[in-house]
């Protein structure tokens, strides 16, 4: 239904994609992924019809329509289930038509508009526009609340509903789970399935593709790439593409390597000359069959914290809100190091109250919160990311708010800091105001790291991230020494991190004895308690899974250090090794300085190959070993 056929697309003198050529048929379920910035959002633009081809050729059938969550907030003073229903294009034509027939009081007229009106489900309309503000969010009171007066992530939520609305061939949605809570993810999951038409659906939620989508695009250095199947079929398939093209770099490097071997031995002899032209063209065809190579990643971690004091903090008894309303009361709880807690609840119910009281922006109404003297708080919410100067660059952002310890450090360290975090070069002077909404997490993020913390709470934390960055985020998290309080619609990540939850509802915090499976249960039953509560044998056998896992979490660490330092070593071995490299190769060693000098060098050298020898074996038994009680 839809086809690409060599398409190039730029974002000014980039070449976003180059030579794609992909067909996407009626009612299938695809999602689109890649790096941020790699041109998925370019490539929906092109289907709905705002770009065209820098090259190549775009078809779809006449008449197609579209459904795509419009960018801007609305600032309508239409009730929020009226503004839901203008996404219904046809049912608003027929109802224009039908007041313009009965004005006009043509009765035949009007009867074949009330006949299409109720073709058009026109009568359960309404109720259809509610459904989907209540399974996005909305309470039900709030559906005849004017639209402007919302919060921009209900805004938000509000212009996907109208999406919805919509009759479509084709839904395409860009991120839509960035601004939903997880029982609204659980709920638009169950909706994408049902959804007759062909959808297009650019994620970074692995859960949500792995539970909507049948096919994967991939967006990677330039090329759009098919997969069949499910989001973790195609992890399967590219990792495998990646062995496999490693290998094929390998050979080629030492099939170069061999021919400049022999271009360089023979160069000069004429009775050569035509086998060394021979191998100079094969030198050439090498270089154009070389595989791309891979994108440059992300790497970092949290800082060992300087104390762990033990409770980080307490709360008795403590009631919270907005003015005299109390959104949470009588929540007693613990914080220690090593605490990984998961804090689920309804969309309104208080995750966010808490998540501001445990961080000390928001004062208790009642009760009490001991903090002990040293523990230091790494508060990443969405409204963080409102508090970066947009003028201000990320190196300047990086000195004013990344605490007293970075203001002590080089300009190259705060570089280095940054470039982890995929900010290098000139980037770190770029305006922050200018950079997209995944890099604004990033850099705040990288601001939270360098200030060494020992809380981490999180609101939302994977919103705007990349699939690569949310690993490495998840990664840094296991082998975090503090403790972590998250609150996020990322089931991979409250899966992976949290080894408990607790469930805010009615206005009480309490643990919740299950798992996500359970929690999604608990919501389809409207939040009422389950029916046949499980047994005290069964609740126990989860409690110790988790402890289990938590053990098995634990003894990565010490594998994980040592993979670090070897991996420090080997860095640094392999720089002194090709500082060397360069001397040897140098005339002036042999001309200028002692002979002596020359050969402590090459002992040197020889040294060197062999200690990187030595810890890249290690490395591998190591890597091996994690990979053995990861499985």
């Amino acid at each position: 239904m839809l086809t690409l056929s060599n398409v190039r697309l730029r974002r000014g003198p980039q070449v976003l994609i180059d030579a794609a050529s992909v067909g996407i048929f009626r009612g299938e379920k695809v999602g689109i992924v890649g790096r941020n910035g790699s041109g998925k959002s370019t490539l929906l633009a092109l289907i709905r019809g705002e770009l065209v081809p820098d090259a190549g050729e775009y078809s779809a059938p006449p008449n197609l329509a579209l459904a795509a969550v419009a960018q801007e907030l609305p600032e309508s003073d239409a009730p929020l289930v009226q503004y839901i229903l203008d996404g219904d294009l046809e049912l608003r034509a027929v109802e224009a038509q039908l007041a313009q027939a009965e004005h006009g009081a043509d009765g035949t007229r009007i009867g074949a508009l009330h006949a299409e009106y109720e073709r058009l489900a026109g009568y359960a309309a309404r109720s259809r526009a509610a459904e989907l503000a209540a399974g996005l969010g909305f309470a039900p009171e709030e559906i005849e609340r004017p639209v402007r007066q919302f919060s921009g992530g209900l805004k938000m939520r509000a212009n996907l509903a109208r999406a919805l609305m919509r009759r479509s061939d084709v839904l395409l949605l860009d991120e839509p789970t960035n601004h939903l809570d997880l029982d609204a993810v659980l709920w638009l999951e169950q909706w994408l399935r049902g959804y007759p038409g062909t959808l297009l659906l650019v994620s970074h939620d692995r859960e949500f593709l792995d539970g909507v989508v049948g096919r994967i695009l991939l967006i990677e250095g330039g090329r759009l790439s098919a997969y069949a199947g499910t989001y973790s079929s195609f992890e399967i398939q590219h990792a495998a593409e990646g062995e496999r093209t490693r290998a094929l770099i390998a050979r080629q490097q030492r099939e170069t390597a061999r021919v400049e071997s022999f271009i360089v031995r023979f160069r000069a002899q004429a009775s050569k000359a035509r086998q060394v032209q021979s191998r100079i063209k094969a030198l050439a065809r090498l270089g154009e069959i070389s595989a791309v190579q891979p994108e440059s990643g992300f790497e970092w971690e949290f800082a060992t914290p300087a104390k762990l004091p033990r409770p980080l903090l307490t709360l008795e008894h403590l009631a919270a809100g907005y003015g005299t309303r109390r959104v949470i009361e009588n929540v007693s709880l613990s914080v220690n190091p090593g605490d990984r807690i998961g804090i689920l609840g309804r969309n309104g119910a208080g995750k966010s109250t808490l998540m501001r009281v445990l961080a000390g922006q928001l004062a208790a109404l009642a009760g009490t919160l001991d903090t002990a003297p040293d523990v230091v708080t790494g508060f990443f919410a969405q409204i963080e990311l409102e508090h970066l100067d947009a003028s201000g660059t990320a190196l300047g952002e990086l000195v004013r708010r990344g605490g007293s310890d970075v203001t002590l450090w080089t300009e190259q360290q705060r570089r280095d800091h940054l470039g982890r975090f995929g900010f290098r070069g000139e980037r770190v002077f770029e305006p922050t105001g200018q950079f997209s909404g995944g890099e604004r997490a990033r850099l705040a993020l990288a601001i939270l790291v360098a200030r060494k913390p020992n809380l981490l709470l999180l609101d939302e934390p994977t919103n705007h991230l990349d699939l690569e960055m949310r690993h490495v985020l998840l990664l840094a998290l296991q082998e975090f020494a503090g403790a972590v309080v998250v609150v996020s619609h990322d089931r991979t990540l409250l899966r992976s991190a949290c080894d408990s939850f607790l469930l805010v509802a009615n206005g009480a915090v309490a643990p919740f004895d299950g798992d996500l499976d359970d929690y999604a249960a608990w919501l389809g039953k409207s939040g009422k308690a389950r029916a046949a509560p499980d047994s005290a044998a069964a609740v126990a056998s989860r409690q110790e899974q988790r402890r289990l896992d938590a053990e098995a979490r634990n003894r990565l660490t010490p594998l994980r250090n040592e993979q670090r330092r070897i991996e420090g070593q080997l860095e640094k071995l392999t720089g002194e090794r090709q500082r060397l490299e360069e001397e040897l190769a140098d005339p002036a060693t042999y001309t200028t300085k002692p002979p002596a000098e020359g050969k402590r060098l090459t002992l040197r050298h020889a040294e060197l190959v062999r200690e990187i020898e030595t810890l890249e074996e290690r490395w591998l038994e190591v890597m091996s070993e994690l990979e053995q009680r990861s499985a």
